[in-house]
């Protein structure tokens, strides 16, 4: 750490003698870099470091924060004295006062294994894994015209240590690692776009893992037969089956967003969206059947949106946010857990130094059934599977959804037969959760970053699931 922490206690003693009743100080680090390759161009590279410290203190009732980039203790008293000042100034004006549930303050230290450490991997050694992707495709596009790959690669390492005025002290180091990818194939005026994603927190390794020259080749060539031989789906209901790439992205926009306890209580309204969750209907609505269970969980080894502690130095767990396909538990903080009556459940996460811990989501999935994929389609005679998704949208209330897929196929007789070209499925929340019929073994997932908040924040997150086969449903068609 760059940061002593003699100097943070010190900190902490100065916004207790000004009078609050909670101080928080988080010294967090983020830096790393980016490159980015048009086809087999260098378009750019970029070294990125942002240092500095993050004070909330909880004055009167009202939490005020502020931050700095110095580390000089002058420096640092004047930041923890302007949060103070700026609690107190809001404090009488709050109807209701902020208080925090009570909980054990975390104390621990701990850190992501890199077999390969990031920052070992050099900028030449990530744009020959770029310039890769595109050799090991381009050459195998045959019929239809790779018109541009943008490939980019991302190290992101992230620093943090967490300090409150109740005992809390936690330590972390966890490294990030994302390749992004994204396509356009193009056949006689008509066009595909595709971008493909891969990100853990782990090291250098992840790439002999993942392989993406060889994923991102198969892809683009299922993609071209979708492009050039793509049919139209037919106009009557027919069963469909969901891949796991487009139920986690279900998920995360229909469950991880509506059950953050602060967008069910409204503070997000005016900034990412409203919920369709109200606060007497947790633990009594139900918004789908006994196979809708979702689960919310920061704790998986290697995951994007990994931690073991959130920015308030409480201990991270899995959450069950709809179980057996009722309303179980939203996403908390400490403020938003002491409304509901409850405990924290560690869901408090800021983007950097500057931006202030709020509700987040971390690494979010539909629990996987016991079928195989065979299985799951074997007794299917007219059906559609929708592997990929290529648009999407949903309202601020989380409930009515669209989704356009990208690599899709027809089922007959059980069998995935020719690919079918723009299929749109439209759903609400909850005919989607009511209308799981089956889910195969497979669970996967896929990364992302979720914006949230004023100012926004971008925070990674992993959104998953397994296979997923629906009740019949009527499937349009983009025009």
């Amino acid at each position: 750490m760059e940061v002593s922490e003699d100097v943070l206690y010190r900190i902490i003693e100065r916004g207790l003698a000004l009078g609050a009743k909670y101080v928080e100080v988080r010294f967090q680090n983020d830096y790393g870099y980016s490159v980015t390759l048009r086809n087999n161009k260098l378009m750019g590279t970029g070294v990125f470091k942002t240092k500095g410290v993050g004070i909330r203190v909880l004055v009167n009732g009202s939490l005020g924060f502020a931050a700095t980039n110095s580390l000089d203790l002058e420096d640092l008293y004047k930041t923890v004295e302007n949060a103070y000042i700026r609690a107190k100034a809001t404090s009488r004006l709050r109807k209701n006062p902020i208080e925090f549930s009570e909980e054990r303050p975390g104390r621990a230290k701990y850190r992501v294994v890199e077999k390969k450490p990031l920052q070992e991997l050099k900028i030449e050694d990530a744009i020959n894994v770029l310039s890769e992707i595109y050799k090991n495709t381009a050459g195998e596009i045959k019929e239809a015209k790779l018109v541009s790959m943008v490939k980019s690669l991302d190290i992101h390492i992230q620093e943090k240590l967490v300090i409150t005025s109740e005992g809390g002290y936690v330590e972390s180091y966890i490294p990030r690692l994302f390749i992004g990818v994204n396509s356009t194939l193009l056949y006689q005026g008509r066009s595909l776009q595709r971008r493909s994603e891969f990100g853990a927190s782990r090291g250098a390794e992840l790439i002999d893992e993942w392989k993406p020259e060889v994923k991102v080749r198969d892809e683009l060539l299922n993609l071209e037969k979708v492009l050039i031989k793509g049919t139209t789906p037919p106009n009557e209901k027919i069963d469909v089956v969901v891949g796991s790439e487009v139920v986690g992205l279900i998920v995360h926009e229909s469950s991880g967003h509506p059950m953050e306890a602060d967008r069910i209580l409204g503070r997000e309204a005016a900034q990412a969206g409203e919920s369709y969750v109200k606060p007497d209907m947790i633990g009594k609505f139900r918004v789908g059947n006994e196979q809708a269970t979702v689960v919310e969980d920061p704790t998986i080894p290697g995951s994007y949106g990994f931690y073991l502690y959130d920015d308030e130095a409480v201990r991270a767990r899995p959450r069950y946010l709809y179980k057996e396909g009722l309303l179980y538990e939203p996403l908390h903080n400490r403020h938003t857990a002491r409304i509901f009556n409850t405990s924290s459940n560690g869901a408090a996460r800021a983007m950097d130094y500057a931006s202030e811990p709020i509700i987040r989501m971390s690494n979010t999935y539909l629990t996987p059934g016991d079928y195989k994929f065979e299985e799951l389609i074997e007794d299917i005679e007219l059906g559609l599977f929708v592997k990929s998704y290529m648009e999407w949208n949903i309202d601020d209330a989380r409930w009515n959804q669209r989704y356009v897929g990208l690599e899709s196929y027809m089922i007959r007789n059980g069998e995935l037969a020719e690919p079918v070209l723009n299929p749109v499925l439209e759903f609400t929340t909850g005919w989607f959760y009511s209308n799981i019929v089956a889910k195969d073994r497979n669970l996967e997932f896929y990364p992302g970053t979720c914006g949230k908040g004023e100012p926004s924040q971008g925070v990674p997150v992993w959104f998953g699931g397994p296979n997923v086969r629906l009740g019949k449903m009527r499937v349009g068609v983009l025009k």
